[in-house]
């Protein structure tokens, strides 16, 4: 397999794997051209995804508040809770994120009906159409970085990567 990606197109990691392997012949250096490769790809694709959001003044993080309390489903409310485990950051991020999100008219808080210390973060009207514009826009950002692969191609990337996550526990 190593032989089919160099063969393609030198990239930097295999650069990076080609010296490993003239420096360290004793070590087997071909992981790297999955992992490497996978970081440069989150870090590429977070450079190419995220001025969708900036253009609409939304911090790094807030989409992934407005998309997940958008697809909750009606009412479009989630505990601080709820959306961490979500969105898989802390509750102080979440926070954080809520209070940005709710300066801007995007989410309400409200007092949870069974538990009055608790507060629902909930989706405004305004924070639905918000979310609804951008995640046609996202999908179709995302739909371009992935024009390269055929149907058939992103379809075993999706299986080989969900394998992959299943193996780390994530």
């Amino acid at each position: 397999m190593e032989d089919t990606i160099n063969a393609m197109q030198p990239d930097a990691t295999a650069a990076m794997v080609d010296q490993w392997n003239r420096e360290r012949p004793d070590l087997d250096a071909t992981p790297m051209l999955v992992v490497g490769r996978l970081f440069r790809l989150t870090d590429e694709a977070d450079q190419r995804l995220r001025p969708l959001f900036a253009a609409a003044d939304l911090g790094n993080g807030d989409f992934d508040v407005l998309a997940a309390l958008r697809r909750s489903g009606p009412p479009h409310a989630l505990s601080a809770g709820e959306l961490s485990r979500t969105v898989l950051v802390t509750t102080g991020a979440i926070t954080k994120r809520v209070d940005r999100l709710e300066t801007r008219g995007l989410v309400s808080r409200t007092v949870a009906e069974n538990d009055s210390r608790g507060r629902l973060v909930t989706l405004t009207a305004e924070g639905i159409a918000l979310t609804d514009e951008l995640i046609a826009a996202h999908l179709d950002n995302q739909r371009r970085l992935l024009a390269g692969l055929t149907e058939p191609e992103r379809e075993q990337l999706a299986t080989l990567l969900h394998r992959l996550a299943a193996t780390l526990d994530c």
